[in-house]
């Protein structure tokens, strides 16, 4: 089976429309109170490899859901405010860019991807914790 599309064409097409921020940037920014980390990875994920302090836990499967104020999944983490940041960041970039590149389609604005992902992240010695309990909303998803 040939598809229209493969994932690399996916990605290129979503970095083409997703800001991305490098990393060194994106640390600078982790004590700001306009900026929030938002990991979309799979829950095991972090519990197996930890997450940037104080990041937002959003699967990639809810985000759209999660960001959508009509929706009756909404995150109050998600409210549009004009300082707000949102920094994506998933393992290796692709779901991050792939979900960046959606969410700034919906109008959800000052969204980035962290260049790289949270491999690259770790990799270079930068902050990472333990999923926290505060990582993600207790109410139904």
């Amino acid at each position: 089976m040939t598809l229209k599309k493969g994932y690399q064409v996916l990605i290129a097409e979503a970095q083409a429309r997703a800001l991305g921020i490098s990393a060194d940037a994106a640390q600078a920014a982790l004590n700001d109170p306009n900026t929030v980390f938002v990991d979309v990875r799979d829950v095991r994920e972090l519990e197996r490899d930890g997450m940037i302090p104080g990041a937002f836990h959003a699967p990639r499967g809810m985000l759209e859901f999660w960001v959508d104020p009509e929706s009756p999944y909404f995150k109050p983490v998600f409210e549009q405010q004009p300082n707000k940041r949102f920094i994506l960041y998933c393992a290796a970039d692709w779901r991050a860019v792939l979900s960046a590149a959606t969410l700034s389609e919906m109008g959800l604005a000052n969204v980035y991807h962290l260049e790289g992902g949270f491999g690259t992240w770790k990799k270079a010695g930068r902050p990472a914790a333990e999923k926290s309990a505060t990582a993600q909303p207790s109410n139904k998803s």
